[in-house]
């Protein structure tokens, strides 16, 4: 353990207040704040900044506007751009102008409807510099959950392109946003649209304007100094009702905590370039693609492609060497997708990984087998962390920047400096190490933490509700004899099997370690004798076996770890897994399927053929 995380650890928990002061300074204020936590008001309340001013101008005006700031890897396209410090902040100022001429001013609401392009990060940027909230919604996302996107957040504008591109498969956005925008009780009047060539899109009169046109007629603008406590952004997540929540996110508390991050979790340093390997529709695209290597002064990688297909298991590794990443983020099933068209790491040993230092994983639990196949091939620190949508920066980590290399395989590490763990019981009460239990953080949260949700207080109130002075993660978990944090799963992920708790992701751990074994879910399904039993579903590699043989010796495998308590009895081999396009397993759809519940194609599916092939086989069994 390093001396380095031990002292900000405890520095940040006991004299909180002038540690983020003093993060703060890694910020440009054009009124620093004098409270860092004011209760009732947020984070850095009475400082005035912009967000935009930190990721691009205050680079320029350091002399560093030739500095790379921008790098966008199409592989997709055949297309390969950079974009200096000066060339962003031209370009930022120039669409910022463009939105203002559209009525859009501080406060007003965008919808960002976007594709991997560098107008995607670019309009995020120029929202942020006149202090408009943007609102970016996954491009090709079902009209109907756009068009609850566009009633819940009210924008004045919507800015979208004509096309995404997802494998080889070419998305028409334009009819979407038609539908949603038919379908939507709230009136857009503008629309913005990026044509692509893959995909020229028909223009409504009198309401779409052509991107490239509209731009060229616009003036740069300057950015607009906003409160700290102001929103930058909202970002929708799935609730458990089906209505999407408005993650809200504060200028100054995000801005000072991905720029802690970037230095005290990764280890980056202004000029070298980090990579996150997932899409600006997301918390991670937002917090490390658009904004934190930027605000770090270091140059972020935009990458619109694939782990594998675009064109094979080698793009990763090909666009580290290329580029000269030093930090990789990318998602534990983006690497299981690698090792299963290359389990002998042939793309590795040919091309190499370049100055690549640490590859960081997160978005879904880190199975151990996957985190020791990465380590032995790259021969480099392969590091698992954990946070959510509403904590928007990583709350377990192995803080790599400050010195820290501590890690164990099915861990997130140890609490990120500002965020306080316990691991309760239902009632509150702090559990013995090793016992699984409900993971919860004491109040406050540290700054770039959620601020609310919009239009939605009450769903806000109900985190901090079920557990007085706490946030309630929703996820279950542990801490092992060493101290190290395990997140083993959301809390509907623990099944009580005859009156014993046990985790379905500690059941996932064990199946993942089968050498045929691809990638796997363990579910919970109702039992009239037991209560509930686990079932699996598993992803098979390539190569001969028999289904039979193999069920049984994951049957096996799981009893001789855990017990004939763990009542596993059923596996379903399958061709693949039910995914959200972040890559994340439905298994919430998995357990309705296997209740026999008639259930929608989630809004959020990447492969809605893994579904329907799960769903035949209980059709079947029927």
């Amino acid at each position: 353990m390093s001396q380095a995380y031990l002292d900000a650890q405890m520095r940040s928990q006991d004299d909180r207040e002038a540690y983020w002061l003093d993060a703060a300074q890694a910020i440009e204020w054009q009124v620093p704040p004098v409270r860092a936590w004011s209760e009732g008001e947020g984070w850095f309340a009475g400082g005035l900044m912009n967000t935009c001013h930190n990721a691009v101008d205050r680079h320029v005006a350091a002399g560093r506007g030739d500095d790379l700031a921008l790098i966008y890897e199409s592989p997709v396209t055949d297309t390969h751009l950079t974009f200096s410090f000066a060339e962003l902040q031209d370009a930022v100022a120039r669409t910022a102008g463009m939105i203002a001429d559209q009525g859009v001013g501080k406060g007003d609401r965008v919808i960002l409807y976007m594709p991997m392009v560098p107008q995607a990060v670019i309009a995020m940027l120029a929202c942020a510099r006149i202090g408009a909230i943007h609102s970016v919604v996954f491009g090709g996302f079902a009209a109907p959950e756009l068009a609850k996107r566009i009633d819940d957040a009210t924008p004045t504008l919507l800015m979208t392109a004509s096309c995404g591109i997802e494998g080889s498969k070419v998305i028409p956005y334009k009819p979407l946003v038609d539908k949603a925008l038919q379908m939507a009780i709230h009136r857009i009047e503008r629309v913005i649209l990026l044509q692509r060539p893959q995909a020229i899109a028909p223009m409504q009169e009198g309401r779409d304007l052509d991107w490239a046109d509209t731009l060229a007629e616009a003036q740069p603008v300057d950015c607009v100094p906003v409160e700290a406590t102001h929103p930058l952004y909202i970002l929708y997540t799935s609730g458990t009702t089906g209505t999407p929540k408005g993650v809200v996110r504060q200028n100054g508390g995000h801005a000072v905590a991905i720029a802690w991050s970037m230095a005290h979790i990764y280890g980056i340093r202004p000029g070298e370039v980090f990579w996150a390997a997932s899409d600006v529709g997301w918390v991670v695209g937002h917090s490390y693609i658009a904004y934190g290597p930027l605000l770090a002064g270091a140059t972020t990688l935009l990458f619109e492609g694939k782990p594998v297909g675009t064109p094979d298991a080698g793009t990763f590794w090909r666009t580290i060497v290329r580029n000269n990443v030093r930090i990789f983020f990318t998602a534990p099933t983006a690497i299981r997708a690698v090792r299963k068209e290359d389990p002998e790491g042939d793309y590795i040993r040919q091309i190499g990984t370049g100055n690549l230092r640490a590859l960081f994983l997160a978005g879904e639990r880190a199975d151990p087998d996957t985190i020791h196949w990465a380590e032995a091939q790259l021969n480099l620190p392969v590091i698992d962390h954990w946070w959510q949508t509403e904590l928007g920066w990583p709350a377990l980590a192995t803080c790599f920047g400050l010195g820290d290399t501590r890690r164990k395989a099915g861990s997130a590490g140890f609490p990120v400096p500002g965020y306080g763990f316990r691991v309760v019981d239902d009632g509150g009460v702090d559990v013995a190490p090793g016992e699984t239990g409900n993971v919860v953080m004491t109040l406050p949260l540290p700054p770039g933490c959620y601020a609310g949700l919009w239009n939605n207080e009450a769903g806000f109130a109900k985190a901090f509700a079920g557990f007085p002075g706490h946030y309630e993660t929703g996820d279950a978990g542990h801490v092992d004899a060493d101290g190290f944090v395990n997140i083993m799963g959301r809390t509907d992920d623990i099944i009580n099997v005859a009156g014993h708790r046990l985790s379905t992701g500690q059941m996932e751990q064990i199946v993942a370690c089968h050498p045929l074994v691809s990638e796997c879910a363990v579910i919970g399904v109702d039992d009239a004798l037991k209560g509930m039993v686990p079932m699996a579903f598993v992803v098979a590699r390539t190569g001969e076996w028999d289904a039979a043989a193999l069920g049984a010796e994951i049957i096996k495998a799981v009893r001789d770890e855990l017990g004939p308590v763990a009542a596993l009895k059923d596996v379903h081999i399958v061709g693949a897994l039910p995914k959200t396009r972040s890559g994340k397993i439905l298994r919430a759809a998995l357990r309705q399927v296997a209740a026999g519940e008639t259930i929608a194609m989630p809004a959020t599916i990447e492969s809605p053929a893994a579904l329907e092939a799960i769903m035949e086989i209980f059709a079947k069994v029927e």
